[in-house]
């Protein structure tokens, strides 16, 4: 029987997961307790058949997955700097909650896209200062996708200098251990759970590159000059870009078992370095928790539905 792919990310001092249902996020409080926040997952008939068509369906999970990582991250960083006796002052004080989940919904979609357009365009004009000595589409194409290379490269490494990012980038490396602990069919101990790799084909950081490489052969079909319709072009052809990227993620992680092809998906594990560090054994405890309190709950669901 094949296992569910399961999902997550880094957050504030904390770790959320994402199965079939539902969502949720274990944090680690400055008092030391481990507290969570569990969402479900809406489901739409019409969003669900979208999430069937190739190419649509990544453009989909972007933006749901946007979304509901907004609201994870909203949780874990209000709750991780306040006193545990002032939660219920802050409750009684909040606006409705489901104007606020919206609201961080929404910004979280609207910082996506704010950092793929910067991604996207910065390039083309620091490309385009290079025409003089470079002027065939060919050149500039590979020329502007050196250039997001590098900015994405660069600000990675320089986000991860600070000790604020590394402690993320430490909960994403135990985020990415216990899913490789659960897919290996071992128990999820702290040992078990130290002893993975750091690295996952599923991850998000190798999409991030992924929508590099591809955007580079996309490129190729449209002409780079003048200016301002290569600017056009590139705004137009960001959902294909993802899109395609979304599905070149997936093919790297079905094939990663077969002793040639899983190469494909080396490139993305070679960025894993920089997005994840190695966690000690207090992140790894809330990782592990976060992924039981999750698994209980949809257990619980599948449950519910067989009854």
């Amino acid at each position: 029987m094949t296992k569910p792919a399961y999902g997550g990310q880094a957050v504030v001092e904390g770790v959320m997961f994402g199965g079939k249902r539902h969502s949720v996020t274990a944090i680690r409080r400055k008092n030391n307790r481990i507290d969570f926040f569990y969402l479900p997952k809406e489901t739409r008939p019409f969003i669900q058949k979208l999430k069937k068509i190739p190419f649509l369906r990544g453009i989909i999970a972007i933006i749901e997955s946007s979304a509901n990582g907004a609201k994870h991250l909203n949780f874990a960083s209000e709750r991780y700097d306040v006193d545990p006796e002032e939660d219920e002052k802050r409750k009684e004080a909040a606006p409705a909650k489901t104007t606020v989940v919206l609201g961080v919904a929404a910004a979280g979609v609207l910082s996506f896209l704010f950092a793929k357009f910067f991604m996207t365009l910065i390039p083309v004009f620091l490309a385009e200062l290079t025409r003089p000595f470079f002027s065939g589409d060919t050149a500039q194409i590979l020329i502007e996708g050196a250039f997001k290379l590098l900015l994405v490269l660069s600000y990675i490494y320089l986000i991860s200098l600070t000790p604020f990012i590394k402690r993320v980038f430490q909960y994403h490396g135990a985020e990415h251990k216990v899913i490789n602990t659960f897919e290996n069919g071992l128990a999820l101990t702290v040992e078990n759970v130290r002893s993975q790799s750091r690295l996952h084909y599923r991850c998000g950081s190798s999409f991030i590159l992924f929508t590099v490489i591809v955007s580079v052969l996309i490129y190729t079909l449209v002409p780079t000059d003048p200016l301002w319709l290569r600017i056009i072009d590139r705004i137009l052809l960001i959902p294909v870009v993802l899109g395609t990227s979304f599905e070149v993620l997936q093919l790297t992680n079905k094939v990663r078992h077969i002793p040639v092809l899983k190469y494909l998906g080396y490139p993305g594990l070679w960025l894993q370095l920089l997005t994840t560090k190695e966690p000690d054994d207090k992140q790894i405890e809330v990782a592990i928790s976060s992924f039981q309190a999750l698994l209980e709950l949809e257990s619980g669901d599948m449950a519910s539905a067989a009854r």
